[in-house]
C-alpha cells in the first residue's frame, strides 16, 4: 500500500507520543514492505535545536516531506496541517492517515476526492489546559470531523472509545499504543552531569505542560520530606508560562533536578535507574512515557486516572487525581526504608512487554486500513 501520515510535529523526534506512534508505525510498515511518506512539520524542535528535516527526505525507509507553517502557537499546526493535507490529495496514496483531533479538521478534503482516511484520537486534545479558545474550538471540529469522515476512526483507549460512541454514536476502533523492551543501562552520564547514583531519585519525564500534573507532584514532594532527588525531565510544548512557574516553584529546592528536554543514553540511564517513575497527570490518550517506564521495570506511581491505570494494571501504585494530601501520603509510603514492592522490575518489564506489541499493533492498524472497522484487540 501506499500510506500518508499527517499530525505529528516531525520523525524522527521524541517531542511527544504522537511522534513516537507515527514513527514506529511508519518505520514497521515500510520494513513490511510498504511505501510510507510523513508530513514532518518545518520549525524548532522541543530542544530549542532549529529542525533540519527540510535536509532530511528519507529515515529507515519512510519518506519525508516537510511542510512550512509559522511559529505562532494558534496557527502552527492549522497551517501546516492544512498545506500538508493539500499535498497529499495529489500523492496517489490509498489511505491516508490522520493523527490528533487537530489535523483531521481537513479529513473532509481527501474525503471529497474520495480518497480511504484514518484517524487515530491520540487523547480529548480540546481539554487541555495550554489551548486557548480558538484553539479549543478548532481541536473540537477537528473531532467532529474525524468522527464524522473518517473511514477508519481508531482511539487508544477503551474510555475513548465509548466517548465517541455516545457523544457522535460512532463506532471506534481500539488500537493501542505499544513498546519494545528496553536495554538497562549503568548510572554514567546521569553520575557525571547530575551526582545520580541510582535508586537514589524519583523521576518525573514528560512535557511539562499543566494536564501532566507536575505542579502537583512539586508541591506533594515538599510536604513529604522525601529524601531522595527529584528529577524533572521534559521540555515545554507551547506552554512556556507554566514552565517558568514550575521553575519558580523548584528553583529554592537543591533537591529538584530539571535537565529539560532528554534523549539519548541519557534518558535511558534516567529510566534505568530511578528509585520511583511518577506520572500524575490529569488527562492522558495513552501515556507513551508510562509505557516506556515500565519497559525498564520502573517501578510506577500514577494518578487514578481510567488512560493510567489501563496501561499499567496491576504493575504499578495509585493516588487519586488531583489529590495532593493522598500524592503526599503515597511518596511518604513507598519511599519509606521497609518499603516492600508487589511486583519486581523483571515482571514489570515482561507485563508491559508481552501485552503491547508494536508488530501486532501494525498488523491490526493495516488490517483496518485494509477492510474496516473490526476490532480484533484483546
Amino acid at each position: 500500500m501506499k500510506i500518508a501520515m499527517i499530525g505529528h510535529k516531525r520523525i524522527p523526534s521524541r517531542e511527544g507520543g504522537v511522534e513516537r506512534v507515527v514513527e514506529e508505525l511508519a518505520v514497521r510498515m515500510a520494513k513490511k514492505g510498504h511505501e510510507v511518506c510523513v508530513y514532518n512539520r518545518k520549525g524548532h524542535h522541543v530542544s530549542g535545536k532549529e529542525n533540519d528535516a527540510k535536509k532530511q527526505r528519507e529515515y529507515k525507509g519512510v519518506r519525508i516531506i516537510t511542510v512550512p507553517t509559522v511559529e505562532k502557537k494558534s496557527l502552527n499546526a492549522v497551517l501546516y496541517a492544512f498545506f500538508a493535507t493539500v499535498h497529499a490529495l495529489f500523492g496517489h496514496y490509498d489511505v491516508i492517515h490522520f493523527h490528533a483531533e487537530g489535523p483531521c479538521a481537513f479529513l473532509w478534503l481527501p474525503r471529497l476526492f474520495k480518497i480511504r482516511t484514518a484517524a487515530t484520537i491520540h487523547g480529548l486534545d480540546w481539554q487541555r489546559a495550554k489551548w486557548g479558545g480558538f484553539a479549543t474550538r478548532f481541536l473540537k471540529y477537528g473531532e467532529k470531523m474525524a468522527a464524522k469522515y473518517a473511514d477508519v476512526l481508531i482511539v487508544l483507549s477503551p474510555e475513548t472509545k465509548q466517548y465517541f460512541k455516545q457523544t457522535y454514536k460512532r463506532e471506534a476502533v481500539y488500537i493501542p499504543n505499544g513498546v519494545d523492551r528496553a536495554v538497562l543501562r549503568k548510572p554514567q552520564f546521569i553520575t557525571e552531569k547530575y551526582g545520580l547514583c541510582g535508586e537514589d531519585y524519583l523521576l518525573f519525564l514528560a512535557r511539562i505542560v499543566p494536564e501532566k500534573g507536575l505542579h502537583y507532584l512539586i508541591e506533594a514532594y515538599r510536604k513529604s520530606g522525601c529524601k531522595k532527588k527529584l528529577v524533572i525531565a521534559g521540555g515545554s510544548s507551547h506552554s512556556d508560562s507554566y514552565l517558568e512557574k514550575i521553575q519558580e516553584a523548584c528553583k529554592d529546592n537543591p533537591n529538584v533536578i530539571m535537565t529539560g528536554f532528554v534523549q539519548g543514553r541519557l534518558l535511558e540511564e534516567l529510566y534505568s535507574n530511578c528509585y520511583l517513575y511518577i506520572l500524575p497527570s490529569d488527562i492522558e490518550g495513552m501515556p507513551i512515557s508510562l509505557l516506556e517506564a515500565m519497559s525498564y521495570g520502573a517501578q510506577c506511581l500514577i494518578s487514578d486516572i481510567a488512560e493510567n491505570t489501563g496501561v499499567a494494571g496491576a504493575y504499578a501504585e495509585t493516588f487519586h487525581k488531583s489529590d495532593v494530601e493522598d500524592l503526599k501520603e503515597k511518596l511518604c509510603r513507598l519511599t519509606a526504608p521497609d518499603y516492600a514492592f508487589a511486583h519486581t522490575k523483571q515482571e514489570i518489564a515482561e507485563y508491559v512487554t508481552e501485552k503491547y506489541k508494536w508488530d501486532e499493533i501494525v498488523i491490526q492498524t493495516m488490517g483496518v486500513y485494509q477492510n474496516g472497522e473490526k476490532n480484533t484487540w484483546k
